[in-house]
């Protein structure tokens, strides 16, 4: 009984982690590319006021 416990764990654990890992992945990215949205449009507002 406690053999098969473990294994039902090692198939699970994965399984709901891996698309808990990858929303995650992607969430970040969408923070870095609004961040890098906003320096390059920073940028272009301060050359055009100038």
């Amino acid at each position: 009984m406690e053999g098969q416990v473990i294994i039902a764990l090692a198939i699970a654990i994965p399984v709901i982690l891996f698309p808990a890992a990858f929303v995650w992945y992607l969430n970040i990215g969408g923070v870095f590319q609004a961040v890098r949205e906003a320096r390059t449009r920073k940028v272009a507002e301060k050359a055009t006021t100038k």
